[in-house]
């Protein structure tokens, strides 16, 4: 005989996200399994792909959790609508990012034809001095995000997968694995765009 999981109801999601211990653990699990179906949303309405839709969710439970704890939610609406308010709000935030950068991208000359214009050898060489300090920056940044994101990004670089990951690293699932992986690369970028 196979047994179903009852539906949680929101006071019981809060109440054990405020227990702590390894019951708070089972109830982020389960808040995070209830809502799961807006990643599809966001998805289908804010036209994102499934990257972002799943980063934006992990955002949001991540916030949701935080409020839940330091009781910034007040439980004034339901945790579905405060849920989905907040998944939106992080949806057009992501769409606002990224028509920002996109703006940006078309403002700048191309390296890539100021190159074309250098003899061959030249051209070369600018090239190659151009990766060596890239990959030196990558390497600086890498160090800045300190031992275990380094690692993760590394694995990640490397091929292995987010499942594999979460083995080597002990994360509970490879869903963990990738939430913590996505937050380190936006870690990674935000350090880029201090630098410039």
């Amino acid at each position: 005989m196979r047994l179903f999981t009852r539906h949680v109801t929101d006071t019981e999601l809060i109440t054990g996200i405020r227990a702590g211990g390894a019951q708070r653990r089972q109830f982020e699990n389960r808040l995070y399994e209830k809502f799961a179906y807006l990643m599809a949303d966001g998805s289908r309405k804010h036209r994102l792909v499934e990257e972002d839709c799943f980063s934006a969710y992990s955002d949001t439970i991540l916030s949701v959790i935080t409020n839940i704890v330091t009781s910034q939610f007040e439980g004034r609406s339901e945790l579905k609508t405060y849920i989905h308010q907040i998944f939106t709000n992080k949806c057009v935030d992501l769409i606002r990012k990224r028509t920002t950068n996109r703006q940006s991208v078309h403002d700048a000359v191309s390296l890539d034809d100021s190159l074309l214009q250098l003899p061959d050898d030249t051209r070369l060489i600018i090239q190659q001095l151009i990766h060596q300090q890239d990959a030196a920056l990558l390497r600086q940044r890498l160090q800045e995000l300190g031992d275990k994101c380094r690692e993760m990004l590394q694995a990640w670089g490397n091929g292995y997968s987010d499942e594999e990951i979460a083995q080597t690293m002990r994360y509970n699932s490879a869903a963990v694995s990738k939430t913590s992986r996505l937050r380190c690369m936006e870690r990674l970028r935000e350090l880029y765009q201090k630098s410039r």
